[in-house]
């Protein structure tokens, strides 16, 4: 083998080592890249149809009834399934101002959401009412409260 020869084969297969083998992939598929700011991580759908969220050190989960006008935050688990009963007197939801689905304006609203299911001082789901709840929009907003005695606070969006 000549030195030009072996140069070549040299080149073809550093090319073929930067270039990775494998299958290409499909330029014709849509690809997906999740971005995520540092400390932030992803929740899926929660165990009762609402957007879960962190809450504090804990995961909690957001719902909204608009023909009841009543929106409830349970407190989860780490798994984001399981109730996790805790220690608050009471949670505050701040929504932002939003579009109902007619495409009017939806004020902000402040809520004050208390325990529903009480027990030895402990609870795992928050309810409120207010008639802004009565717009069906997509809410998002925060929830602050003292909970185990430490404040916590939760940014959500349906």
């Amino acid at each position: 083998m000549t030195y030009q020869n072996a140069l070549k084969l040299g080149f073809c297969f550093a090319g073929a080592a930067l270039s990775g083998c494998g299958p290409k992939p499909d330029a014709t598929k849509p690809t997906t890249v999740v971005i995520e700011k540092e400390g932030e991580h992803s929740h899926g759908k929660g165990p009762h149809g609402g957007v879960v969220f962190d809450l504090g050190k804990f995961h909690a989960e957001f719902t909204v009834d608009h023909v009841k006008k009543e929106c409830v935050v349970y407190v989860l688990g780490s798994d984001e399934k399981t109730s996790q009963a805790v220690a608050a007197k009471e949670l505050t939801i701040a929504t932002k101002t939003t579009k109902g689905e007619d495409g009017k304006a939806v004020p902000p609203l402040t809520i004050t959401l208390k325990p529903a299911d009480e027990k030895d001082g402990k609870a795992t789901k928050f309810v409120g009412n207010d008639p802004g709840l009565g717009n069906v929009a997509e809410f998002a907003g925060t929830v602050t409260g003292e909970i185990d005695g430490k404040p916590s606070k939760g940014e959500f969006k349906e």
